[in-house]
């Protein structure tokens, strides 16, 4: 029965979600779970650089798991003709920039998985299982979107939120150093969660954002900086189709990371726990230690992007 009448709730817009055919889960280790169940599969093929978060669904059903190498586009070291029939293929759409990449792979690679976490404005391709978390790109308390051809026979509880947006209001109305141990212990307590369906409160929060302004604050974001750091970057990124997540600047200063820090610019770190599972001289672990992820999103504008560039230069 609807509620009309008593206290006021937060004024959220009613609009449109960017995927709203999607099937809407709680989170992007959970979409990926859905998708392992859904096809059967016995055995993951998985890059070394990768969040570690992926391992709780496939440990939970035993799939064996074969890591493989990524060369300096980012792209396998691999031979897609030892895919077995029951085993998956998982490819990062690394921090929204490798979408000519992923348009290659469904003619070489079998029981392909597209990983678009990293990537949520990225088209998915059709007939190739493809998942997104929103919480990478937007300020939301849970919710991923799943496109699969299989689906699973089962009815999922909905996830109910609201006692992990307390970083996301701290943010707001303190400051987000106030809001960072909340972010820290929200994050955590998604950790080894039953798949369930996405929380009204972000199909709320997501139905009113305005997608169109986000990607072109992104794109005029990640071109300002690299216009100035092209040439000092050792990534040599190029935005292509997709628009971004970051901007991923590799150069040689060790201490950029703490500078930016002490002028309250936060830079993340993807992912820590690589560097237990490869050997220092590999480039994944250069990457996780070298590696700093500018913000370019969609609550800055270009004169944002001249304070970071002003402090990396």
């Amino acid at each position: 029965m609807r509620e009309i009448g008593g206290y006021f709730g937060l004024e959220l817009n009613t609009g449109k979600e960017f995927h709203d055919n999607a099937i809407r889960l709680n989170t992007g280790r959970n979409a990926l779970e859905y998708i392992l169940k859904a096809n059967g599969f016995s055995k993951i093929y998985l890059p070394f650089f990768i969040c570690d978060a992926v391992l709780q669904p496939i440990k939970k059903h035993n799939i064996d798991v074969i890591f493989y190498t990524i060369d300096e586009q980012l792209e396998p070291v691999f031979n897609y003709e030892t895919i077995e029939e029951k085993s998956a293929f998982l490819y990062v759409n690394y921090f929204g920039l490798k979408d000519l990449f992923v348009q290659t792979l469904p003619a070489k690679c079998k029981n392909l998985i597209i990983d678009n976490s990293q990537s949520f404005f990225s088209k998915p391709l059709p007939g190739t299982d493809t998942f997104y978390s929103a919480r990478k790109f937007f300020g939301v308390p849970d919710g991923a979107y799943l496109y699969s051809n299989r689906k699973l026979d089962s009815t999922f509880e909905r996830d109910e939120s609201f006692e992990r947006a307390s970083h996301l209001l701290k943010r707001v109305d303190v400051d987000a150093e106030t809001g960072f141990n909340d972010f820290r212990n929200n994050e955590a307590k998604l950790e080894n969660q039953e798949i369930k369906q996405m929380s009204s409160l972000s199909k709320a929060l997501l139905s009113g954002i305005d997608y169109q302004n986000a990607i072109q604050r992104r794109t005029e974001n990640f071109d300002h900086l690299h216009a100035s750091l092209k040439k000092l970057n050792k990534f040599k990124v190029k935005r292509g189709l997709g628009v971004p997540m970051v901007y991923p600047f590799w150069n040689s200063n060790s201490d950029l990371k703490k500078t930016l820090l002490a002028q309250k610019i936060y830079t993340p770190t993807y992912w820590e726990n690589v560097k237990a599972w490869v050997e220092e001289e590999s480039l994944e672990y250069k990457i996780v230690d070298e590696v700093v992820y500018l913000p370019i999103d969609q609550r800055y504008i270009v004169v944002d992007m001249d304070i970071i560039l002003k402090s990396v230069q």
